[in-house]
């Protein structure tokens, strides 16, 4: 009789656990770095500090409905394209602009639905891209040096 460590459902459970493990740990280092780096707003002088209105209860309650719905889907997008991004970089032969391509349509863009989202005020992106308000300088690509002749 022999004993079998992992039998095929619990290779299974055991790879989903690792996988549901990778997402929430990927979604927490991208909202926790994101909520630090924003400043706090001051409540709208309509509502109180400690609660707001049925209408902003509603709307934060769609907002983490559809999060809930949107996020899975997001995740999987950005993990797939950073694989995808690994492999375009393998087989390419290390050329980085190429990987870059894939990482930042895949991995940018949006992850929490917010009540601003829903109400029109910030686009959902689901696809990454350049960030309209910040400048980037190019790096023009390196020129090979001029051959000298043999002598």
């Amino acid at each position: 009789m022999k004993l079998h460590l992992l039998t095929s459902t619990g290779f299974a459970a055991a790879s989903r656990l690792v996988v549901i493990s990778l997402v929430v740990a990927f979604c927490t280092v991208l909202t926790v770095s994101s909520a630090w780096s924003q400043e706090p707003v001051a409540p709208a002088s309509s509502d109180s500090a400690e609660g707001g209105s049925a209408s902003s209860a509603g709307m934060g309650a769609a907002a983490g409905l559809s999060t809930l719905l949107y996020l899975p889907l997001k995740a999987a997008f950005a993990i797939g394209g950073g694989l995808v991004g690994g492999l375009a970089y393998a087989f390419s032969g290390g050329n980085e602009t190429a990987a870059k391509s894939i990482w930042t349509t895949s991995m940018y863009g949006t992850y929490i639905i917010t009540p601003d989202h829903l109400r029109g005020d910030r686009p959902i992106r689901f696809l990454g891209g350049a960030q309209p308000n910040k400048t980037t300088t190019a790096i023009p690509p390196l020129e090979p040096a001029p051959m000298e002749p043999a002598r």
